[in-house]
């Protein structure tokens, strides 16, 4: 087998253990607290040091990746999953909002170490000029985000099925099994920097990534704001829907949404690799989706939700896909990890704002208010796709 296929193997292999319990994590925190009787702006709090320590990991992690080797971190975010995991099985009387917030710091942390390793470590295992770059990362970054979705069923499924307990302890003996995988057969120095990398580095970043880093801040904020926090909880307050539902619901369109990730080679590179512009065009589109679903909510509730989020997982699946494709490309090659951490901690702060900004909204003005959120973020994320030169390079 040629040994950068096997190495990629590896890392996706890696990337879909962790996300599977990064997945049903949320999705068993989300549902058991609000079983508790915590409030939408309560719920998203616990998920406050989740998204911040994103933002931090992304900055320190892209350095670290760069003068360690994407092996030290890939494996670190693996490590401090299981500990997280395992933090959350204590006795319930531990379990106080700054004791969860904690764990989720933790888990934070280890997601986008894990994250940001596996996309980083593409730009040395693939060729762009033939195409394989841009199918590489769509191909795991899709079937990253199918497995996330599997993990929400995974999630309100073993709480209804085994208990919030046991539950965390299958996910920490199986994520376990894929860290010590991962310590017997990555490499030692995939992704490492050839020059020791300088920490100042990280924010000498050119034009086109810091729009592009931009751009991503309000594409993902525009889905948190009404995804994370607001959608669960509408499901089961107002439609009156129950966890397995819920988390079934969440489950196949996060499910769908990554498939169509990872096919979007096939329905954007008609006229070449995509390029700036793609993404504006994408944007734009998108922003139709919530603007509708805002207007019509009111008449028809649960058909609305539906079809509204078969509309926008097609049109946000290909426009993370261009963005992920873009900072990758637009990466330089030497030490990678750089600029894509630094992207990756735009991203992490626009989750940070769409998930506070979900409970918040959602609880002094409702969903209708979230998606109008939604919608304008999209925009925004579009103007700026479109400021960037199609020939940029870092």
């Amino acid at each position: 087998m040629d040994r950068a296929v096997q190495q990629y193997g590896i890392v996706t292999a890696n990337y879909w253990a962790f996300t599977l319990t990064d997945g049903a994590l949320r999705m068993l925190v989300l549902l058991f607290f609000h079983d508790l009787g915590y409030s939408p702006l309560e719920i998203a709090m616990l998920f406050l040091f989740y998204e911040f320590f994103g933002i931090v990991t992304n900055l320190f992690g892209g350095w670290l990746g760069a003068n360690l080797g994407l092996k030290v971190t890939m494996n670190l975010g693996l490590f401090l999953q299981i500990v997280a995991l395992l933090m959350l099985t204590v006795d319930p009387s531990w379990l106080t909002v700054a004791y969860v917030m904690f764990a989720q710091a933790l888990s934070g942390i280890a997601k986008d170490l894990n994250k940001m390793s596996a996309k980083s470590s593409i730009k040395s295992l693939a060729s762009e000029s033939d195409g394989a770059l841009y199918r590489w990362v769509a191909i795991l970054t899709g079937s990253k985000n199918a497995l996330k979705g599997v993990g929400f069923f995974l999630g309100a499924g073993l709480l209804q099925w085994v208990g919030f307990e046991a539950a965390l302890q299958l996910m920490a003996a199986m994520l376990g099994i894929a860290w010590l995988f991962s310590v017997l057969l990555l490499d030692r120095d995939i992704g490492k920097a050839s020059n020791k990398s300088k920490f100042a580095e990280m924010f000498s970043k050119s034009p086109a990534i810091n729009r592009l880093s931009a751009a991503r801040f309000f594409l993902f904020g525009a889905r948190d704001v009404w995804f994370v926090v607001a959608l669960p909880v509408y499901l089961v307050s107002v439609l009156d829907w129950d966890h397995l539902e819920v988390g079934g619901f969440l489950a196949a369109w996060v499910v769908g949404y990554g498939i169509i990730q990872a096919s979007a080679p096939k329905w954007t590179k008609r006229h070449g690799n995509p390029t700036p512009n793609t993404a504006k065009i994408l944007a734009l589109a998108l922003s139709g989706v919530p603007l509708f679903m805002a207007l019509a909510l009111s008449l028809q509730p649960q058909a609305v939700i539906l079809i509204g989020l078969a509309l926008f997982a097609v049109a946000f699946a290909l426009n993370s896909a261009v963005h992920s494709y873009l900072i990758v490309s637009f990466a330089d090659a030497d030490g990678t990890s750089k600029d894509v951490g630094f992207y990756y901690m735009a991203n992490a702060g626009g989750r940070l704002a769409g998930t506070v900004l979900s409970g918040y909204v959602y609880q002094v003005a409702g969903m209708e208010a979230c998606l109008l959120f939604s919608a304008g973020f999209i925009l925004l994320a579009g103007l700026l796709a479109g400021r960037i030169s199609p020939a940029a390079k870092a």
